[in-house]
């Protein structure tokens, strides 16, 4: 075996999937053990008493039929009739609080039929795991929150309810850690050597351990893990590019009109002529505009604009064209 063949092997078999990677955190909550180690960890009890936990469908968020971007969350049905929906977001959204209470209230409607009394609603609670720093100002990794009386803290309802987990602000690892704060550290593993030494700490754990090197050694699953982390890339990409041009273009415009004003709108410009490159290619293969919105976690009127503009300039799409039509468009805010 030649060095290059044999580094080649010794890759693959080091190969092992990233719960960060949505895809791989939602095939890991098809395991029950794992999601009942988990939910477990995030309420506070004891494994034993998470009893039975059942997978709903996910509709609420739509996935698509060419490049499957989306929020791939998993939502669990627990024995007592609680639902909880679990999200794994890696890409920073700037109202991601806002659209985390709706799919919540909407978890809360969706018990309701005609004809139904309010009894029957039960407890709803959704868990974002989020890759990135949300609270700014705060350096707890762990928050949760439902509706309190702001003067005495007191529990007003239990109905809404919602942990939030930031994975970058894990505090250095110490020993004899539990809960959730191990099942963080675990999804922020990046290698097996992490995962095994993790994998010490409680069966549960473990069980998801196994999970992932079952998972890693699966070739088609493999294919969908990295074709869904080169989307997640390409997405970053994209943000990152439509900065680094916003700011490239602000600082010109700033130096040609020499005040601060200058610069804003330059940002602006260079922020909008990327979204609209951006919006071309996805409309090229064939995406709506409300499917290219939720890629691009952006309102959907802006983008149905953009849409509706740029299809009067097919086939050549003229990008600077498009964008001096657009003129200054309400709603298009830079990230």
């Amino acid at each position: 075996m030649t060095e290059e063949k044999k580094q080649l092997t010794e890759n693959q078999d080091s190969f092992i999937m990233h719960p960060t990677v949505d895809f791989c955190f939602k095939e890991l909550m098809e395991n029950a053990k794992v999601r009942q180690g988990l939910i477990a960890a995030i309420l506070k009890k004891d494994p034993e008493e998470i009893q039975k936990t059942k997978l709903m469908p996910t509709i609420l968020r739509k996935e698509y039929p060419e490049d499957k971007y989306g929020i791939l969350d998993v939502r669990v049905l627990l024995k007592n009739g609680e639902q909880m929906d679990l999200e794994m977001q890696v890409v920073p959204f700037e109202f991601w609080f806002q659209r985390s209470f709706y799919y919540l209230s909407k978890m809360v409607t969706d018990q309701m039929k005609t004809g139904d009394t309010y009894d029957r609603i039960k407890p709803c609670i959704h868990v974002g795991i989020l890759d990135f720093n949300f609270f700014e100002n705060d350096t707890r990794c762990y928050h949760a929150g439902m509706f309190c009386d702001k003067e005495t803290g007191e529990v007003l309802t239990d109905l809404l309810q919602i942990h939030i987990l930031e994975l970058k602000k894990l505090p250095p690892e110490s020993q004899n850690e539990t809960g959730i704060i191990q099942w963080m550290r675990f999804m922020s593993g990046k290698n097996r050597k992490d995962f095994a030494k993790m994998a010490e700490q409680n069966e549960y754990i473990k069980e998801a351990y196994e999970c992932l090197e079952k998972m890693s050694a699966d070739e088609r699953k493999r294919r969908e893990y990295e074709e869904r982390q080169k989307i997640l890339w390409d997405h970053n990409s994209f943000m990152k590019s439509a900065k680094i041009i916003g700011m490239r273009e602000g600082r010109e415009e700033g130096r040609k009109e020499g005040r601060k004003e200058g610069r804003k709108e330059g940002r602006k410009e260079g922020y909008r002529e990327a979204l609209v490159s951006i919006v071309i290619k996805k409309l090229q293969k064939g995406m709506s505009a409300e499917e290219i919105a939720d890629f691009l976690e952006e309102d959907v009127l802006t983008i149905q604009r953009i849409y509706d503009i740029a299809n009067t300039y097919a086939p050549e799409y003229d990008i600077e064209k498009i964008v001096q039509k657009l003129g200054n468009t309400s709603g298009m805010k830079q990230k």
